[in-house]
């Protein structure tokens, strides 16, 4: 029950519009303000939460404290490989990025190199980091391995096992995900604030994450949102996937610069057919495709409007990504940010070992 009460109060923190004091969590909890007080106490002292002033009055008599997110707790390391680079940014309790850092030259011997310069940032800065995720553009087992990245000629790679050598990260919890997952993850918590949508990602292959009612859908195995191998041309080009004629032969990253147009058209066929499958209204751009977005809009747009059973009665809204091309890396620090809000007991506990 603590361990509820103690996520309870700290997400009516997270995510309040401004910033509350302990008797209006406990009138939006339920909880006594007796129970919120010695909670908030205790995630104070853990460097979840910190006082802030006075919140907003609402009456009479002494203003109470505020209450806010604490920047100097517990951080988030978002890592990512692909194939033509190396990201990694951390991330702050509050979803404020403190440092982040790109570099050429893919693999996992230069991603261990580029999470120790992260980590040791982030110790010049007091935070201590609670985990580090990993996004990968390829297919990811529920276990974190990864089953198949065509791209960076993975199969069957156990990165998890690879990440825990290195020295920066061997006392970290380490999860492995899809790189447009966790973009769309980082997406809906920073972007819009539309509840369901299609989150498109493009670089040299092409990833989705699908969102419906604020959560991720992922599949029955965890491998939904291959759009990249989604067929828009049977007998068109062959793909490393063994197909012919997949989006990501027309719409990657290189022929987005050589020829956005043809990458519109073969974008907008894809997403019109997403659309009509599963009702969506809303589908963001990111990854690769944000830069590019205003290149790209009018091809898809007219595809969209050809293509979609009900575009006239319900148009779909097309928009670049809030968080442009480090979606995918914000977004794998951010799900550590929010596995540390979803269970705050768990940080509480290591702090005191």
């Amino acid at each position: 029950m603590r361990a509820h009460n103690l996520a309870l109060v700290l997400q009516t923190v997270a995510n309040s519009a401004e910033r509350p004091s302990r008797a209006a969590i406990a009138g939006a909890t339920g909880l006594t303000r007796a129970t919120v007080s010695a909670l908030v106490d205790d995630l104070i002292a853990g460097s979840l939460l910190t006082e802030h002033g006075p919140a907003p009055r609402s009456g009479a008599g002494r203003p109470a404290t505020a209450l806010a997110l604490s920047p100097d707790g517990p951080a988030g390391l978002g890592l990512e490989i692909n194939v033509d680079y190396l990201a990694a940014c951390v991330i702050d309790l509050t979803g404020a990025v403190r440092h982040s850092f790109t570099t050429g030259s893919p693999s996992l011997a230069g991603l261990g190199q580029l999470a120790a310069r992260a980590r040791q940032a982030a110790a010049e800065d007091g935070l201590r980091l609670a985990g580090a995720a990993l996004a990968v553009p390829g297919l990811v087992a529920p276990d974190g391995l990864v089953r198949v990245a065509p791209n960076l000629g993975w199969q069957d790679v156990d990165a998890i096992a690879y990440l825990r050598e290195v020295p920066a990260l061997a006392d970290l919890p380490i999860t492995v995900d899809n790189e447009a997952n966790l973009a769309a993850l980082g997406e809906l918590r920073a972007g819009g604030g539309e509840p369901t949508f299609l989150y498109v990602s493009g670089e040299v292959g092409i990833g989705a994450g699908i969102v419906l009612d604020r959560e991720l859908y992922r599949g029955g195995r965890g491998w939904s949102g291959e759009i990249g191998h989604v067929t828009v041309y049977p007998d068109g080009r062959p793909c490393r996937c063994g197909a012919n004629g997949c989006l990501e032969q027309y719409a990657g990253a290189s022929m987005v610069a050589d020829d956005p147009a043809l990458a519109a058209k073969a974008l907008g066929i894809a997403l019109a057919a997403v659309v009509n499958l599963l009702d969506l209204d809303v589908i963001v751009l990111g990854g690769g495709y944000a830069p590019s977005f205003d290149r790209l809009r009018e091809g898809i747009e007219a595809e969209l409007r050809r293509r979609v059973l009900t575009a006239e009665l319900a148009p779909v809204t097309l928009r670049a990504a809030t968080l442009g091309p480090d979606a995918a890396v914000r977004g794998a620090a951010d799900a550590v940010i929010r596995g540390v809000q979803d269970d705050p007991a768990a940080w509480l506990a290591l702090q005191a070992v």
